[in-house]
């Protein structure tokens, strides 16, 4: 019996094996997604070769006591932002041994949106050591179930773990 959807198993393994081949470590730093993307991964056997780490970090307070957000990117921008996301994977990367990490967070609703952050409003940040690149974006996702949101951000976070 599997716990989740099998495309998205099917994508971590995707991610597992391209990350092995490759070399690479990973780790992930998830607010709306409450580590649905590490329980992903973690369900593929020898995933311990790739995955160094995953933080959890829902509410602010996480977000900067365990990743080092700070809280002028927080006050300023917003949790749901790029500026918060791309300190999230950056902290994510320093505070792990993985060679790329990514963030996610993002409104999953039914609640908390608003007309300039709609529920389903989702950004992304990739962090890779060695790299000064920013990779980070802002997607609306389909908000019409939090499930849905939560589902939809994490085959994002997914693909973006990819070589």
């Amino acid at each position: 019996m599997r716990l989740l959807p099998n495309d998205l198993i099917k994508r971590a393994e995707t991610v597992i094996a391209a990350n092995r081949e490759a070399g690479r470590m990973i780790s992930l730093a998830e607010s709306c997604t409450g580590g649905l993307v590490c329980a992903a991964l973690t369900e593929i056997p020898g995933s311990s070769a790739v995955l160094d780490r995953g933080f959890v970090t829902y509410s602010n307070e996480s977000k900067h006591e365990l990743l080092g957000v700070s809280n002028e990117i927080i006050e300023t921008f917003g949790a749901v932002s790029i500026a918060c996301a791309w300190s999230m994977a950056q902290g994510a990367l320093a505070r792990s041994q993985a060679d790329v990490a990514v963030a996610i967070s993002g409104i999953a609703g039914p609640d908390g949106g608003s007309d300039l952050k709609p529920v389903g409003t989702v950004v992304f940040a990739r962090a890779e050591r060695g790299s000064d690149e920013i990779v980070a974006e802002e997607r609306l996702l389909d908000g019409s179930s939090r499930a849905d949101v939560r589902y939809q951000a994490a085959l994002v976070a997914l693909e973006l773990l990819l070589p």
